[in-house]
């Protein structure tokens, strides 16, 4: 990828109407679910250009973590976190390390997903927390998938299975519920017409094509009452995306 893409992406990850109420969801969710205690000790794995870490912030002392070496150069020139060069399959540090553990829309881009959850759960300290989000439901799968280099998306039991040693599940809900049938009516019918079809270079297929001010005032605003709903641990039966949480106990 070539350095326009990474400048677009910070963009993105920063403005689009879905990436700023994913956060918010995330950090919300987080606000409630940690203990009062601060500092904590933070670890973001596959932080692409980095707006989760600086969110994250708020809790205390982030540790950023990128594997892809062009994504890691650009944002270690451009944003102000602590970043280092690395892979969710083999971090490095000890066991038992941080507070939260976190991981968003990353697992879903490696083969041996299995493996990147015990790395967490391992950097985690007990009663410490792991929180990830990924893609959900493999029939919504299409070209922002490829664009973006999935493996695979998620649903729910799949996900939950992952976690299911050393701890227990904390909280573990689909989200962005509300425009899940729009969106699934889009991706299926892009699969059936001869749609333009964009540059692999671009930075994110459907963000790309559902941005703008009418996307940032329609959808934002949908998308974004469902951060009570996740506030309130209402668990949503569907969506595009799913959020987790667990706790280690030993």
């Amino acid at each position: 990828m070539n350095q326009s893409y990474y400048k677009q992406y910070y963009q993105i990850e920063r403005e689009h109407w879905w990436f700023i109420v994913r956060n918010q969801i995330i950090i919300n969710h987080l606000k409630q679910t940690l203990p009062n205690q601060r500092p904590l000790k933070v670890l973001n794995v596959g932080v692409a250009t980095g707006h989760l870490s600086e969110l994250l912030e708020v809790f205390g002392n982030v540790k950023s973590v990128e594997y892809d070496p062009e994504c890691y150069a650009f944002t270690k020139a451009n944003v102000l976190i602590d970043l280092i060069q690395g892979s969710i399959l083999e971090l490095p540090f000890a066991d038992d390390t941080y507070d939260l553990v976190c991981a968003f829309d990353v697992i879903e881009h490696v083969e041996e997903h299995q493996l990147a959850v015990d790395e967490m759960k391992r950097v985690c300290k007990p009663q410490g927390l792991v929180c990830v989000t990924v893609p959900s439901f493999m029939f919504l799968w299409n070209r922002h998938d490829e664009v973006n280099h999935h493996v695979r998306r998620y649903t729910m039991p799949v996900l939950e299975g992952l976690f299911k040693k050393s701890g227990s599940i904390v909280f573990s809900s689909y989200f962005n519920f509300w425009l899940f049938f729009p969106i699934a009516f889009f991706r299926l019918l892009s699969k059936l017409l001869p749609l333009h079809r964009q540059k692999i270079e671009d930075a994110g297929s459907d963000f790309t094509v559902m941005n703008g001010p009418f996307f940032q005032n329609i959808f934002g605003r949908i998308f974004k009452t469902e951060d009570r709903l996740i506030q309130k641990k209402i668990k949503l039966f569907v969506g595009v995306s799913a959020l987790l949480t667990w706790q280690k106990t030993k």
